[in-house]
């Protein structure tokens, strides 16, 4: 399984991947589902990858060659141009790989999550899907996920906010999303990489690569789970009375 994060601010954007791959769970490894394409100066992607591995490689190895030679993403004259474009290259692997997939019962399944900026226009983010079309992510929802993301999604649903989500705090839920899903789903798993874009820089000078016996990833994980346990404890208490089946039942002389 996988689980791939995008979140955007104010201040610009968070990318995070774990890194487990498994044809079962008896069959765990590892790759990297990051992606980065950079012009300096000019136009820096990230892409995040989940599904099929091969199909996910094929697609990335379309859109390397294409950007190496100056086109497809090296051209895109906007974010959603570019989302386009690896829209493009995903219906190009499906003609060459669906129907011998679907014919030995096989999905054909990748998505993608594509995070940038082009120079002109505001960072932007999309889900793009295993059709080629893209969906945006906006200040209300600014937040994107793929894979087994229901366990990391509550602590983004209650502290993302755009326009006053700092980008240090953004990577910190960001790490507490990952910290819940692979507390409850052993199919994603570290190490985890985590990217912070800044608005208008166009670099990538932000990065981690964190094994799951990174010192400050345990030592998040450590706090966060006492922190909890002792909200939960500060919480007022509950008032209880009687079950309303005990007050019918016949007093005994």
């Amino acid at each position: 399984m996988t689980y791939c994060l995008s979140i955007m601010t104010h201040e610009g954007m968070v990318m995070a991947s774990d890194s487990r791959t498994n044809a079962g769970f008896d069959d765990l490894n590892v790759a990297r589902k990051m992606h980065t394409f950079v012009q300096p100066e000019e136009r820096v992607f990230v892409i995040l990858c989940s599904g099929s591995l091969s199909l996910s490689q094929s697609v990335m190895n379309l859109l390397r060659a294409s950007f190496d030679a100056g086109e497809g993403l090296a051209q895109a004259n906007s974010m959603y141009e570019a989302a386009r474009e690896v829209g493009q290259a995903i219906r190009q692997v499906s003609d060459l790989d669906r129907a011998a997939l679907e014919r030995d019962s096989y999905n054909f399944n990748v998505h993608l999550l594509l995070g940038g900026q082009v120079r002109g226009e505001e960072p932007r983010s999309f889900l793009i899907y295993p059709q080629g079309n893209p969906l945006s992510s906006t200040e209300d929802s600014p937040f994107l996920q793929l894979g087994e993301y229901k366990y990391g999604r509550p602590i983004l649903d209650r502290g993302i906010v755009y326009n006053s989500t700092s980008l240090k705090s953004a990577a910190k839920y960001a790490l507490l999303s990952f910290d819940a899903t692979m507390r409850s789903n052993v199919t994603v798993g570290p190490p985890i990489e985590i990217l912070l874009y800044r608005k208008d820089s166009f670099q990538l000078d932000c990065y981690r690569r964190l094994m799951a016996s990174d010192r400050e990833l345990e030592t998040i994980h450590g706090l966060w789970e006492r922190y909890l346990r002792n909200a939960v404890e500060d919480l007022p208490d509950l008032a209880f009375r009687p079950h309303p089946a005990y007050d019918k039942q016949p007093v005994l002389l």
